[in-house]
């Protein structure tokens, strides 16, 4: 886990778009979070219809521990040499490099996803390809975390990445106040799909919501997909469709990925014994929630508590 005193730096030059800048920096400046944030460029710069004054000069960014390239506007124009030569010398020195829908290009000019594999918004993405064969391109997720370098699909993906960032540097609780704050879902996997069809039915309201809270409420019980299918009204078959539509994945997989997030919030928010929490989240005994969690989070649920559970209390 990171240090709350970590710099975190925005790269910008004109012709970035407002929305991944504006939004990306609300959430790293909220309240609740101690990261030193910073915007450098070499002079006053345009994003969007804004003028942004910078803190620092471009070199500034070899100071930064992450480094967040926004998204540029037109990836038809040539790239800023100064920026992409400064996000290098930044990775260069071993800062973290997070990029938001098309400020991949410059993470891509810089070297920096030669043999990597890399997203932005899909309308890019074969683009960006075709632009640099050495980068495997995903077209079809919100993130990819190569752990120094990070790139995100388009827009709203940015906020899951940004939420995904303070996930590994503070927890999944201080995550979880940001997207409060934000009226967002605190976690979308990376693996999600880009919604690139939009396939949700028009109509009012979400068609999942009210699943997704009856759900929520019930992880302590066995659910099955007809037991979610007979509460939301249609059938096994159906849902399946629309779950894959709107949230990248099947029922159970999505189940089981709510069922290890429920696992974190509770080691790092309770005193509980790892078979409470197995019990709590689903996931039955201790034995079956270990299994899963390694697979999915990367280490057993023992050493996730240490790492990642807030000091002095509960």
């Amino acid at each position: 886990m990171r240090t709350v005193s970590d710099m975190l730096a925005f790269a910008v030059t004109d012709g970035m778009l407002h929305f991944e800048l504006t939004a990306t920096y609300e959430i790293f400046t909220a309240p609740h979070l101690d990261y030193e944030v910073r915007i450098c460029g070499d002079s006053p710069v345009r994003v969007g219809r804004f003028t942004v004054e910078p803190d620092l000069p471009l070199s500034g960014l070899v100071h930064a521990d992450t480094v967040v390239v926004p998204a540029v506007a037109d990836v038809d124009r040539p790239l800023d040499p100064d920026l992409v030569e400064a996000v290098k010398a930044a990775h260069g020195r071993r800062a973290r490099i997070v990029s938001l829908c098309t400020g991949a290009f410059v993470l891509a000019e810089a070297g920096l996803l030669d043999g990597l594999r890399a997203t932005t918004h899909w309308g890019h993405t074969d683009e960006l390809a075709r632009r640099y064969p050495r980068v495997e391109v995903d077209p079809d997720v919100l993130y990819v975390d190569n752990g120094q370098v990070l790139t995100s699909a388009g827009k709203a993906a940015a906020i899951d990445l940004s939420l995904h960032v303070i996930r590994g540097d503070h927890g999944a609780a201080t995550a979880n106040t940001a997207a409060r704050r934000l009226v967002v879902p605190p976690h979308r996997d990376g693996g999600q799909a880009q919604f690139v069809p939009a396939p949700v039915p028009s109509g009012e309201g979400h068609p999942l919501t009210e699943l997704f809270e009856w759900v929520s409420a019930r992880f302590d019980q066995m659910i099955s997909v007809e037991d979610m299918a007979r509460q939301a009204g249609m059938s096994s078959r159906h849902l399946t469709r629309l779950f894959k539509a709107v949230t990248g994945t099947t029922p159970l997989q999505w189940l089981h990925t709510q069922r290890i997030r429920r696992a974190q919030e509770l080691l790092e928010m309770t005193d509980d014994s790892v078979d409470r929490i197995a019990e709590a989240s689903g996931m039955g005994t201790a034995t079956t929630l270990r299994r899963h969690f390694q697979r999915t989070v990367g280490v057993p649920p023992d050493t996730y508590r240490r790492t990642f559970r807030p000091t002095g209390g509960k």
